[in-house]
Parts: structure tokens; sequence; C-alpha cells
């Protein structure tokens, strides 16, 4: 059917709409305007998680279920903005896991890129392609897109973590693939310690070639992170919104430490009132150390250590500090950076 000429009424619309959707079409002019925005639209809210108030449902979930018998066992940090779709943000999830003593979270091995951050507790340990690594408190682990891991706690306390993955952007590519190891553990061929030694010292073994995307380097340990941040307060400018802030980086390339997933670790000292902030990329926060106020929005949360919280995308936010505080941070950011999407914007103070 063509059409000669344009409707003049809703009757002649409908019709034409119902006509043309038998052969799978729609007419763009109905839904433009929800479809490029002049600003970012989500269902994505602020949100916070205080481990105080969660810490007894996460051993609670010791006591029904095994780490063998729920291959994870997680606690979904879900956005309440997006019920039901096992979400922090639009493109990544987040959840805190329960290691208890003499378990094993049996090996597998997915496409989805995933990242540890120690919330409570160490000795327990993540094995990654055949590396084994003890895990303390404010560590920041990877575990690359499809490689074999498994986690188990030779300890005598429990082990949380955080864990952070691009199961939503993975998801919309319909990229999701899964394998299990024949065995709970798999077997280890190098020695813990083996991809520090080799690739976080400022040096690379001669003719290295990269096989992924992602940092070579597992395990960053927070004792090093820290240091850092303590050097940069002697001699750094302070970001008037962000304090002193770090990226994890990929030492054979300098770009982020994992493809989907920036991370990022920052340091707010004693007083700090920091001034609006907003940028695209929905950012997921857990507290290291210290006390504050994370105004986001139109809401304001306080926060202390083991605290987690998101800010969504272009939602201004401004942090504030009554101790010096260390903050963790994840986000979509390098996929943004590489599409050319992120944009950042600093209000006044």
């Amino acid at each position: 059917m063509i059409m000669t000429s344009t409707p003049t009424n809703a009757d002649d619309r409908k019709a034409f709409y119902d006509t043309i959707g038998q052969q799978n079409l729609t007419p763009l002019w109905e839904v433009l305007h929800g479809l490029v925005t002049p600003e970012p639209v989500h269902q994505v809210q602020p949100a916070i998680w205080r481990y105080d108030d969660i810490r007894g449902h996460i051993m609670a979930s010791g006591e029904l279920i095994t780490a063998k018998e729920a291959e994870r066992r997680v606690l979904i940090l879900e956005n309440p903005g997006l019920p039901g779709q096992s979400k922090i943000t639009g493109s990544l999830y987040a959840g805190l896991q329960l290691i208890l003593p003499g378990e094993v979270a049996p090996a597998h091995r997915h496409t989805q890129s995933a990242l540890r951050f120690v919330v409570e507790g160490e000795g327990a340990y993540t094995a990654v392609d055949g590396e084994r690594t003890t895990m303390h408190p404010g560590d920041f682990v990877i575990t690359p897109s499809w490689t074999w891991h498994d986690h188990g706690n030779d300890s005598d306390r429990p082990m949380v973590w955080l864990d952070g993955l691009d199961i939503p952007m993975v998801s919309f590519f319909g990229a999701s693939f899964a394998e299990k190891w024949p065995e709970d553990s798999q077997p280890l061929s190098r020695p813990e310690g083996d991809s520090l030694a080799r690739y976080g010292q400022g040096l690379m073994p001669e003719g290295y070639q990269a096989r992924t995307h992602t940092s070579p380097v597992f395990n960053y340990p927070y004792a090093r992170t820290r240091e850092a941040l303590e050097q940069m307060r002697i001699h750094e400018k302070w970001d008037p919104a962000q304090g002193l802030k770090l990226n994890y980086v990929n030492p054979v390339n300098g770009d982020f430490a994992m493809p989907t997933i920036g991370t990022f670790m920052q340091l707010l000292p004693k007083g700090f009132d920091g001034i609006p902030y907003r940028a695209t990329d929905a950012t997921v926060f857990s507290v290291v150390e210290g006390t504050g106020e994370a105004t986001i929005g139109e809401q304001t949360f306080s926060f202390g250590p083991r605290d987690h919280f998101v800010a969504p995308s272009w939602a201004w936010y401004r942090l504030s500090a009554s101790e010096d505080c260390v903050l963790f941070s994840f986000s979509d950011r390098p996929v943004q950076q590489k599409l050319d999407l992120w944009r950042e914007q600093r209000g006044n103070g």
C-alpha cells in the first residue's frame, strides 16, 4: 500500500498504524522523543546499603544454603528503580558474596568480567586460571572474561566481598556463555603472587604478548593503593569534587584494568566538602575507611565503613567527609569512553 497523502486525523493514523503493524513496522515519529532524549533518561535511583543493617542477612544466608549448593552465595544489591532485574545500574550488577570457613565456591567460567572488592575478613582466596591469591580487606581482584575461577576460605572467619560484573551489558549483546569445571577447585599451575611479580612492578617480561584487554595483574593489594593515596596527599592538588582519585590501570597499555568496568579509589580528607559533580557513568561506591555524606539528587546519605551506595547517570552528587575517607568505586566508563559517549560536569561550590 502506497500512501499518496498525509493522514489528517487520528482515525486515519490509527488505521495506517494498524496496517503497517501487520508487516512489523511502526512509525518513528510517534516514539522519537522518547528514543533520542535531550538528557539521559533511566529508572536507576540513588540508593544506599548500610552494612550494619544488612550484615545479619548476609550471615543468615550461610545457614540456609552452602556455597557449593548455591554455586555463588550472594545477596544482590538491587537498585530500587529496577526491581527484579538483578541490576545496580542499567549496565552493571553488584552483590555481596559470603564464604564461610572451610567452604569452596566451585570452579566455573563465564564471558562476564568480574571484580571482587574485599569488605570483611581476610585469609580466603580466589584462584584464577591456575593462580591463587589470598584476599585482604580493600584488595581489588579481577576475574577476566572466560577464565576459570573458584573461591575458598581456609581461615577461621567468614569472608565477605563485593562482586561487580558486567552481566547486563553482556546480556544486551546476547553474548553470555558459561561452563563448570568438573571438580570443585581447578589445579594450580603458578605460585601465589606470580602475576603481581611479573607485571605489577613497572616491568614486563621480554616478549610479553597480551591475550586479552584485561590487566594481567589480578590482585591490586589495598596496602599499595593506600600508600599511593598518601603520597598523592603530600604532592598533588585536590580535585574540588573528587578529592584525590586513582584509576586502576592495565600495566600493559595504561588503559583501564578491565575493558568493560572502570575501577577507582579516592581519598577525601577530613573536612572535605566537594562541589557538585555528575557524569554519564552511573557509579557504585564501597566505603573502605571513614565517615561522611553523599548528597545524590535530593537525597542525602550518611555513610561509614563497608557501606555501599550508587549515584545514577547524570545525577548531581556531592561528597563530604567528617574524617579521612577512602572510597572504592566502579562504573561502565571504559565502554562509554571507547564509544565517545562519556561526559562529566562540575557545578559551583
